[in-house]
């Protein structure tokens, strides 16, 4: 019964985690064009943020992995065009370099993840003799 409830934490925490990326994909999609060019890195350095923090509070590659895919679908769903021809992400370089620019952010911050949480506690494995 012990496992179950932990792997339902476990659950719920990359759920809240990839709800946290669409967060960010969408705060970061309407503040990337805004405020050009600090709009941009403020976008970007939101979803490092919120990547890193997973994987970091976690300890895993799971936790960078959740809220990169949020943002990946959030930003991926902000793209397409609305039959009425509203759009969010107009044609220029600062779109590309965030759509881009936080996908391979994403992938950085699952390919090098801690490998242990952050609070976690190590024991000494050594004898006392």
């Amino acid at each position: 019964m012990l496992t179950t409830g932990v792997n339902l934490g476990r659950a719920l925490a990359y759920a809240g985690l990839a709800a946290l990326g669409m967060l960010a994909g969408v705060a970061g999609a309407l503040v990337q064009a805004g405020w050009f060019p600090l709009g941009l890195l403020l976008a970007l350095g939101g979803a490092a943020g919120a990547f890193w923090g997973g994987a970091l509070l976690t300890g895993s590659r799971a936790g960078a992995v959740a809220p990169g895919g949020g943002w990946v679908l959030a930003v991926m769903l902000l793209t397409a065009t609305r039959p009425q021809g509203d759009f969010v992400f107009a044609s220029g370089a600062g779109s590309y370099i965030f759509l881009l620019g936080g996908m391979a952010i994403a992938f950085a911050c699952a390919a090098l993840a801690p490998a242990r949480p952050l609070f976690a506690v190590v024991q000494d494995t050594r004898s006392r003799g």
